[in-house]
């Protein structure tokens, strides 16, 4: 009985680690006050996509009338005619459908060869580059979004944090006070958090101690689990989404905003994209899953007038090489496109030039545009936000975007 014991408050305790960091703004105790400031605020959030593992760039948004990627990928170019053409010779992959729907609806822009200096071609690196916001030469210990979290109401009864559909939570939503909450299912985190260990735990005065830290943590998580189930359950989507783990995770995301949960920012993710070999499959069937998936989330959203105050953000940590490897994949490269959906989109469309196929750093894309430039851009212009202090340096805005 000991050891089942034993096993039983370890399980609590690595469950209660998962949830120290849920954000203040779940509490029970929240005061009309803390409302106010909700509601004072512009109202907008910001949605965040990580296609991890380097999506191809170039079979993503081709540039279907450059000779040179034809020339360059015998094996796995996309024919003219299967493609959805969008603007300025470029087209979408046929497996992206539903974004080609929006991106007729004036919904979606597109900027090509997003990168940064001296790039890294390291899934790791690159991708804690993206998250952290830093150069390639400095190591960062928070990301981005968590020093939003850190710095949009840090003195407020609520602050306005960020939740992330996955097990675990990335570094891009971890600051140096506060931190998003990442969770799969608001019931299955109800439930766990309802678990009769949790209400068996002392309640007494503060020691110190790591252990009377974590009784802390977890007593308060349950009142923040009730808060998100019980506004969970205000609004159920109606709308069909593909039958995929990430389309589900975009269902729940488009259930929380609904039902009214006060978060400033959402994260996804879905992996796969490191296609070294027999790419055209592999990487259609995730391009399709993205199309469709955000095809439908929009659609949601938009059934309770909430897409106009939502902007979508869809990046990868590097792009492939230019040209094709022998075993009809591509190789890890460097820039790469990102795309901006929301209802609010001041400029749509292809938002830069196309991709320069003749211009190459040693088989690679240029970088046209620095991502901190499109991460700057949102800050200030849709979240209100500090960029120049979040970012830790000045980057140029992109005027007339959001």
């Amino acid at each position: 009985m000991q050891n089942k014991s034993r096993r039983n408050f370890l399980k609590s305790s690595l469950l209660a680690s998962s949830l120290l960091f849920v954000p203040k703004f779940l509490h029970a105790a929240d005061t009309s006050s803390s409302l106010k400031k909700l509601a004072d605020s512009n109202g907008r959030r910001l949605v965040v996509v990580q296609l991890g593992g380097g999506n191809d760039g170039l079979n993503t948004v081709i540039p279907f009338r450059n000779d040179l990627y034809y020339q360059a990928r015998p094996g796995i170019s996309l024919p003219p005619a299967k493609l959805f053409t969008l603007e300025k010779d470029l087209a979408f992959n046929p497996a992206m459908e539903g974004l080609k729907k929006l991106f007729d609806e004036g919904q979606v822009g597109i900027f090509n060869s997003v990168g940064y200096p001296n790039p890294d071609r390291s899934h790791f690196r690159s991708m804690d580059i993206w998250h952290t916001g830093s150069d390639a030469t400095d190591y960062l210990s928070t990301g981005w979004l968590g020093r939003y979290l850190d710095s949009n109401c840090a003195t407020c009864a609520t602050s306005f944090n960020g939740i992330e559909v996955d097990d675990t939570l990335s570094l891009a939503m971890k600051g140096h006070t506060k931190k998003g909450l990442a969770l799969v299912d608001p019931k299955k985190l109800y439930r766990a958090a309802s678990d009769p260990l949790y209400q068996q735990l002392p309640h007494k005065k503060s020691t110190g101690s790591e252990l009377d830290y974590l009784y802390k943590t977890v007593i308060e998580t349950t009142s923040s689990a009730e808060y998100l189930y019980q506004k969970a359950k205000i609004y159920r989507s109606t709308v069909e989404y593909p039958n995929t783990e990430f389309s589900r995770n975009l269902k729940t995301t488009a259930e929380l905003i609904c039902s009214g949960v006060d978060s400033r920012v959402f994260y996804l993710s879905l992996s796969g994209f490191d296609t070294h070999a027999n790419q055209i499959g592999q990487q259609g069937r995730l391009l399709g899953d993205v199309s469709n998936g955000l095809h439908a989330f929009v659609q949601d959203l938009k059934s309770k007038d909430q897409f106009k105050d939502t902007l979508i953000m869809v990046f990868s940590e590097f792009g492939r090489r230019v040209k094709q490897n022998a075993s009809n994949g591509t190789d890890h490269g460097t820039a790469n496109n990102l795309f901006l959906l929301g209802g609010s989109l001041k400029k749509q469309g292809v938002l830069n030039e196309a991709p320069d196929l003749q211009t190459l750093d040693e088989g690679d894309l240029q970088h046209q545009l620095d991502f901190r430039s499109v991460y700057a851009t949102i800050l200030d212009n849709w979240l209100q936000a500090d960029a120049d202090t979040i970012l830790g340096k000045k980057f140029g805005r992109l005027a007339g975007l959001v």
